[in-house]
């Protein structure tokens, strides 16, 4: 198994972009990790592209491959990976599986979404295929109403407060309001947040993550080539990849998400570190209340105690881990096939001492991403080469 380093990163910013379609957002992201590696296009070798409802909402199949001709590189593989929330996630982690195992030298990884030109009962619908339909969507469960589940049952067994949760949304869009690459770019106060529009009881409108539009990008390489490129290598330590419950009536535990668990074991051994090793995280808060489920579920606070840990400042800008020093998906935008792929576009940037809310003296950087409630999820650690 070969060092896989990351050479060059790219994103559009995340938002409504009405005049960008689903294939010129991904084209202009891959373009833009192409030009920050300086690699020759002619060198890459395979695109692994995570997209989740493309052919739904944005009515384009063959998203992959069209990419791969829009940019020039006709006649490589190129591969779209689905895997719900998860999709970019997997997608990277493919393309470094790729280079360590020998397959490629060069490898261009995206995540892509095209959400706002839908409507907003028709982005539901869509989501909602990341459940099981016959097993547990059909009954009219949407995702609001299952983290709405699991929330109460956090704050029941836990007592984890309500400010406590609300206090994730106050972080993120405190932070995102830096973040010149986010959809929402203002802060907001705990009473906002808790006497914001009810969606499904408890979850509130600033709970959750808006509808976005957006694209990320990645160029891997052998970590022994990186520095021919770049000055600022990023290493990929370790991955993960795991599955958990498709439905919430199959967990033992709502409260947790098995798929992480497993996933972030992998990725830890793989990497050779441990939870309290990590300096900057960027996790899936589909929810304010998957943020604390996912700091528990990935070690970095013990289970029950990720709702006090907000409460006390420990995952703030300066706390005892960064989480979601970009704003996050609650502020930042959560293009939901790019969203695995933009998190790893967020951590270089942190790694490289380039990032809007700079974590001081980081050196290793985790990315976690979700799929569904839990069905599906990856885990990436990253560190300064």
């Amino acid at each position: 198994m070969r060092d896989v380093a990351i050479i060059g990163v790219g994103s559009t910013p995340f938002g409504k972009l009405e005049r960008q379609g689903i294939v010129e957002m991904a084209v202009a992201a891959c373009r833009d990790a192409l030009a920050e590696s300086r690699v020759p296009r002619e060198k890459i070798q395979a695109l692994y592209l995570g997209n989740f409802a493309g052919e739904r909402l944005a009515s384009q199949g063959s998203l992959a491959a069209i990419v791969v001709n829009r940019l020039g590189m006709s006649g490589i593989p190129a591969t779209k990976t689905e895997g719900a929330c998860a999709s970019g996630g997997i997608a990277f982690r493919l393309g470094v599986l790729g280079i360590a195992l020998g397959l490629y030298d060069f490898v261009l990884v995206g995540g892509v979404e095209k959400m706002s030109s839908a409507p907003t009962a028709e982005v539901t619908a869509a989501l909602a295929t990341a459940g099981d339909e016959t097993a547990e969507m059909r009954t009219g469960l949407t995702f609001p109403g299952a983290f709405g589940i699991i929330m109460r049952e956090h704050m029941a067994r836990y007592g984890t407060t309500r400010a406590q949760i609300g206090l994730v949304s106050v972080k993120n869009h405190g932070l995102g309001a830096a973040n010149p690459k986010a959809q929402f770019r203002k802060p907001v106060t705990l009473d906002e947040v808790v006497s914001s529009r009810l969606v499904a009881d408890p979850i509130r409108l600033f709970d959750c993550p808006p509808i976005s539009d957006g694209a990320a990008a990645a160029v891997l390489c052998p970590l022994e080539m990186a520095r021919d490129f770049t000055a600022k290598p990023v290493r990929v330590l370790g991955t993960g990849h795991a599955t958990g419950p498709a439905t919430l009536w199959e967990s033992a535990d709502v409260t947790t998400m098995p798929a992480t668990v497993r996933a972030s074991r992998e990725a830890y051994a793989a990497a050779k570190i441990a939870p309290a090793d990590v300096d900057v995280v960027e996790l899936h808060d589909c929810f304010t209340i998957a943020e604390i489920i996912a700091t528990e579920d990935l070690g970095l606070f013990p289970k029950g105690k990720g709702g006090a840990a907000v409460e006390e400042g420990w995952t703030a800008l300066g706390g005892k881990v960064a989480v979601n020093p970009s704003g996050g998906l609650i502020s930042k935008g959560h293009p939901v096939g790019a969203t695995g792929v933009a998190q790893i576009y967020e951590l270089v940037r942190q790694l490289r001492d380039e990032a809007a809310n700079q974590v001081r003296g980081a050196e290793i950087a985790l990315a976690h991403n979700l799929g569904g409630t839990g069905v599906v999820s990856t885990v990436t650690v990253l560190g300064r080469a």
